[in-house]
């Protein structure tokens, strides 16, 4: 949606302060041209009441720094004022490229440690913001969001630890599983699905799809992602299938059952290109998998669609499924660290997500409702009938 289509008449609900940490600079930096770019042109009625006060500025950014003793411990430093401020922080928590010293060693930071340094930023605010609302794209520990055995449940820990700091809003993207919100019920948790994103840097990097049931497909690589398979499957007006995992229960390698085998359940992908979606890559294992099983039923070509490409163990094995033909393109966004190397890879679709980001956080500060930007049926149907238009 076209930002000066957005009703945003309403007051902001303070002054409009943007903190992205060290892990989520760029990303972050982007989301400010935006917000600057917007609230430049911007004509309200009310702009020279004094609740308008800061609401055009050069940047929204606030200056922070953590600072490390040769311990490697750390402490968050806020540099400038943020009393009465509508306060965004943003981090991406799998962003494994930053390094700290530990008594002479370098030490590359962990899921942990930026989630320490998000707490220590929130606690150098000191409860003098008017509201603070948490931004982490890859949801901290949400792949341990059930308790199967004795164990640790640190998603819903986290959340409540982040609400008792004072956060009042918590946004993520595509959650492994979105009830972990259960263990916040009283405050705001919002996940955001990227569909959008991902149908338009598809179609934007691939001019001949055929986008109707005869040539295409949207596959759930397990049971467990079927509601993203089929909302997109139902949006596009396609067929959807769906592979369940067959797993050996008995033993357990690298901390989890390995499969034994993926079962296919659906109708004929001979002939159709498939678009395999899901919440993460991370090894890549179960995507290749799937797709070599696809390209035994005779499917044509194969888009690896994911929120988070993690790629924990590289890019090789992508590499060798694109050479041979298994996989034609891997689709992700950036929310989170993305290296070079897969940055300069020919068979990558980046999906930026800044101006989606930028959207969500401008209305927000406004008090206005973000149901339609979290619904983004109408805008797809608008992209694919201007794709089959410029077909024709």
């Amino acid at each position: 949606m076209p930002n000066d289509e957005r009703n945003l008449e309403t007051m902001p609900d303070g002054a409009l302060g943007l903190i992205p940490l060290e892990s989520c600079k760029e990303l972050g930096l982007k989301v400010d041209q935006y917000l600057v770019g917007w609230r430049e042109k911007r004509q309200h009625q009310h702009q020279n009441d004094p609740a308008f006060k800061g609401y055009r500025r050069d940047s929204y950014i606030i200056s922070t720094a953590v600072p490390r003793f040769g311990t490697g411990e750390a402490k968050g430093v806020i540099k400038e004022s943020v009393r009465g401020y509508d306060l965004y922080l943003m981090v991406d928590v799998t962003n494994y490229s930053l390094t700290y010293s530990v008594c002479g060693y370098k030490n590359h930071m962990s899921p942990d440690d930026h989630y320490a340094d998000l707490k220590r930023i929130i606690a150098a605010v000191g409860g003098k913001a008017r509201r603070i609302t948490a931004i982490i794209p890859f949801l901290y520990e949400s792949r341990q969001h059930k308790r199967t055995a004795r164990e640790s449940l640190d998603c819903a820990l986290a959340l409540q630890e982040l609400t008792a700091m004072g956060v009042d809003n918590i946004i993520t993207f595509d959650a492994h599983d979105p009830r972990v919100q259960n263990a916040i019920p009283l405050k705001g948790f919002e996940t955001v699905q990227p569909a959008y994103q991902f149908i338009k840097g598809i179609l934007r990097e691939v001019k001949d799809l055929k986008i109707d049931a005869e040539h295409m497909m949207i596959i759930s690589p397990d049971e467990g992602g079927t509601n993203r398979a089929v909302y997109l499957a139902n949006v596009l007006g396609l067929d959807m299938g769906m592979f369940y995992k067959r797993r050996d229960y008995s033993k357990i390698v690298d901390g989890r059952n390995p499969i034994v085998a993926h079962e296919f359940l659906g109708s004929s992908v001979e002939g159709k290109d498939v678009i395999i979606i899901d919440d993460m890559i991370s090894s890549g294992e179960s995507m290749i998998d799937v797709a070599t099983e696809l390209k035994k039923r005779k499917a044509n070509r194969i888009f690896v669609v994911a929120t988070f490409g993690l790629f924990t163990n590289g890019l090789e094995r992508f590499d060798e499924a694109v050479a041979d033909g298994t996989i034609y393109k891997v689709v992700t966004t950036n929310l989170t660290y993305q290296t070079p190397e897969l940055l300069a890879k020919p068979y990558y679709i980046n999906c930026d997500m800044s101006k989606y980001i930028a959207y969500i956080i401008d209305t927000l500060n406004h008090d206005s409702s973000i149901s339609d930007l979290l619904n983004p049926y109408d805008r797809i149907q608008r992209l694919v009938a201007k794709y089959k238009a410029e077909q024709n």
